[in-house]
């Protein structure tokens, strides 16, 4: 008996049911990094303009989720245009299609408004009217604070755009004090940015008057004749109370708008800032955790600083006198060389240098001193070494306790001295360290090999300087 055939139409149904049967695919999700485009405009031109700044922050996947990603979107494409003349931000979100997989839907506007609160605007027609309303923003807010600084910089001006102008541009440095409602206002429009592009950033309390805003501000005359300010950087201090009668500058926030970075802007501020510790007596400048980058500026900034006050200069060069007695290399116990307390006192009240940056400035001090090509540098790196492994190890190094060496003295020759120090002191043990000894030794070395980089960065950055004085230390 024959079989009864079926229908090719009953066939495509069996087929469309089976494949109804299974498992969708698992959302794997996007990295937000990954789909989000930021750019910096200055104007409404700029705003489709394909050479626009692109900015590139330091984390955006901890602002979505808590694994960094986004969920629920196919062919998804986030881009950010913020404001260089008021911050105000305008968000694009494009995709093909949505749909949960399992991780749900990603509240996209939720999330851009953890980072840009009331700064986004809901369409592209409002934030590009925003450039002819909010022209005057940073000039308004900014009117009832104290201009402390202005400086003249000439050429290699670079715009949100990557347009370079020659001309001079005129920059400012404005202090506000928190606790006013201007401060309050520009502040809120700068969070975005700090949280973007400053890594471990978080709001400080505007309402806090111990809290003090130093702006760098830009100041250009456009082709109507009116005077456009812009702020191109800035810095969050907080005043603490020093006992009996003092107080301490402390640096939490800085930051210089990506497209004028590099330009000596950077360095401009800090100065001005110390200028500030000085007037106001101080008792002294930190700054709170600073990132790699800015260290290497501040250091720079400081060594300049510090070649020009004598007394330091007189102490520098006693102690490269003791690095040319003989190879401490092969010493039993080799020194670590720092200066005297009473110099580090000298620092903190006349230059408002704290002694733990002090004492990273004086090892560059050293080495721009010395010939790195003669062999007092082998002692010099003897010195680092040996400094290393005590912050490391403490006692254990086997360099425990000091010795004092005498140096010439055009004051009194029977007096004088620099002291060794290799007891425990203010250092911290911060690195984990393998307790196998080849190990240990292997890692200490790159230690010191990580120092002496460091030291020979800021060294060749100062004397290009020195030789060229239109080089900007930023």
């Amino acid at each position: 008996m024959g079989q009864k055939q079926q229908a090719s139409s009953d066939v495509e149904n069996e087929v469309k049911k089976r494949r109804r049967v299974g498992f969708s695919g698992i959302d794997d999700g996007v990295e937000a990094k990954d789909c989000i485009t930021i750019y910096l405009v200055s104007s409404k031109e700029e705003f489709d303009a394909p050479e626009s700044f692109v900015i590139h922050p330091v984390d955006l996947n901890s602002f979505f989720n808590d694994d960094g990603k986004i969920y629920g979107y196919v062919g998804l494409k986030i881009t950010i245009w913020i404001s260089s003349i008021s911050f105000y931000a305008y968000a694009d979100i494009a995709f093909q299609s949505s749909s949960d997989q399992g991780k749900g839907i990603t509240d996209l506007k939720s999330a851009l408004q953890t980072i840009f609160a009331e700064t986004l605007v809901d369409s592209k027609d409002e934030f590009l009217q925003k450039f002819m309303v909010d022209n005057d923003f940073v000039r308004a807010n900014i009117s009832e604070g104290e201009a402390l600084k202005h400086k003249a910089f000439k050429g290699n001006i670079c715009d949100s755009n990557q347009h370079t102008d020659s001309s001079t541009s005129n920059v400012e440095v404005v202090r506000l004090v928190a606790g006013k409602m201007a401060t309050g206002q520009l502040y809120s429009h700068l969070i975005p940015l700090t949280l973007l592009l400053v890594d471990g950033s978080s709001p400080i309390d505007v309402t806090d008057s111990q809290w003090e805003l130093y702006l760098v501000c830009q100041k250009k005359t456009d082709q109507q004749g009116e005077i456009q300010c812009r702020v191109i950087g800035f810095t969050a201090l907080y005043r603490f109370y020093h006992y009996p009668d003092d107080s301490r500058l402390r640096l939490s926030q800085i930051l210089v708008l990506p497209p004028y970075q590099h330009k000596g802007y950077g360095r401009f501020l800090l100065e001005v800032l110390y200028d500030v510790a000085i007037s106001e007596n101080v008792f002294d400048f930190t700054v709170e955790e600073p990132l790699d980058h800015f260290q290497h500026v501040r250091t720079c900034v400081d060594i300049l600083r510090l070649r020009r006050f004598d007394p330091i200069q007189n102490i520098v060069t006693r102690a490269v006198s003791l690095l040319k007695q003989g190879k401490l290399s092969k010493k039993t116990n080799c020194p670590r060389l720092l200066p005297p307390p009473s110099a580090v006192e000298d620092v903190r009240k006349n230059l408002k240098i704290n002694k733990q940056q002090f004492l990273q400035c004086w090892e560059v001090l050293i080495y721009i001193a010395i010939n790195p090509a003669d062999k007092n540098a082998e002692n010099f790196i003897s010195i680092i070494s040996n400094r290393i492994k005590y912050d490391i190890l403490g006692k254990d190094s086997g360099t425990s306790g000091k010795q004092l060496f005498d140096v010439p003295s055009d004051v009194d020759q029977d007096m004088s001295f620099v002291m060794f120090r290799s007891e425990a002191n203010e250092a911290s043990n911060t690195v984990q360290m393998d307790d196998n000894q080849a190990n240990q030794e292997e890692q200490l070395q790159k230690l010191v090999q990580e120092r002496l980089k460091q030291i020979q960065l800021v060294a060749a950055k100062v004397t290009h300087h020195l030789g060229n004085t239109g080089v900007a230390v930023d």
